[in-house]
């Protein structure tokens, strides 16, 4: 099968497309041919030599979602069948014709959303529903505040907090606002003129935000917990503004409010398919009903790896950087 294998650790020059063999599914795993995956900063800091695979295989091949066709199953599968159209996450692998994944971990593509746009769903709306629903407690008549607006992670969270009916206030570029807002954001907080503090509460009256999702740490951290709600909870899923912070747990504390740091990567089997079925039986009828729908910047081929690395690295994407396989 063709992969992009990492020939080495850093720069875009270590993303090679080359002829390596295919999987062979376990007892319980399916075998499925990849149509679209996606490009997510975790694929850029592995490339780099600071994200490692926690479940590394003979090849490096980066690679965190996929969608695509079930082509042939295990011995014990018994709920999937080749032919089914499936999608879901994976600590690796992603990039190529071909990944193995257990059954119970698939999830099957939204009728209404092609098969060749449902690469674009699994990391950014599991990650962004398990940190703001799952784990922060988002419901109706709730507020939210997202880092990084027009991400993917960000564009998935502002349509989950319109389709739960919260409140969503994003910090983002100016270029992207425009973007954020017509997804339902009801404020955009341009992040390099304005402060997000003081918007938060003007916004909300003072009362603050209930559920904060963080992909940026560093001097963030203090900042969010100046605009939680009493009892409000910080779900950090990402440091791209560094991995150390002073947290002034003084305020957290009359705030009592909760800091919650996830990460989907390194789960132990067992959660990925508790998140995968939870996923399947809550979010996919979303797509379903248009209530959620792929936010996709651009599309590239899988030898156009790099591209889509600089394009990323850039951050210039608003939504995802879908990569067609086949």
């Amino acid at each position: 099968m063709r992969a992009v294998v990492l020939a080495a650790h850093g720069g875009l020059e270590v993303l090679v497309v080359r002829e390596v063999p295919a999987p062979t599914p376990a007892p319980d795993e399916v075998r499925v041919a990849v149509q679209t995956t996606a490009v997510n900063r975790a694929d850029v800091l592995q490339r780099m030599g600071l994200y490692p695979d926690p479940f590394p295989g003979p090849h490096e091949i980066p690679g965190l979602e996929y969608a695509g066709v079930v082509e042939s199953v295990g011995a014990r599968v018994a709920g999937r069948r080749p032919g089914d159209e499936v999608m879901g996450i994976v600590s690796g692998g992603g990039y190529a014709e071909f990944v193995c994944v257990h059954e119970r971990q698939t999830v099957r593509v939204p009728r209404g959303v092609a098969l060749g746009d449902a690469g674009a769903l699994p990391e950014v709306f599991v990650t962004a529903w398990d940190a703001l629903v799952v784990q922060g407690g988002l419901a109706s008549g709730c507020s939210a505040l997202v880092h990084a607006g027009g991400s993917g992670v960000g564009t998935a969270a502002i349509q989950l907090c319109r389709a739960v009916g919260a409140r969503v206030i994003v910090t983002c570029s100016a270029p992207k606002r425009a973007a954020c807002l017509a997804l339902g954001a009801h404020a955009a907080v341009d992040h390099r003129t304005e402060d997000f503090v003081e918007v938060v509460r003007r916004e909300t009256d003072g009362a603050g935000v209930d559920v904060v999702l963080d992909v940026v740490g560093g001097d963030y951290a203090a900042r969010n917990v100046a605009c939680l709600a009493p009892r409000g909870t910080i779900v950090q899923v990402g440091v791209m503004g560094g991995g150390d912070a002073a947290v002034p747990l003084g305020l957290l504390m009359r705030a009592r409010g909760r800091l919650v740091g996830t990460v989907l990567r390194p789960r132990p089997l067992e959660e990925k398919i508790a998140i995968s079925r939870r996923f399947e039986a809550e979010v996919v009828p979303l797509f379903e009903s248009g209530a959620l729908a792929p936010v996709i910047d651009r599309r590239y081929r899988l030898e156009e790896m790099a591209d889509a690395h600089r394009r990323m690295e850039a951050n210039e994407n608003v939504g995802k950087i879908v990569i067609d396989v086949r």
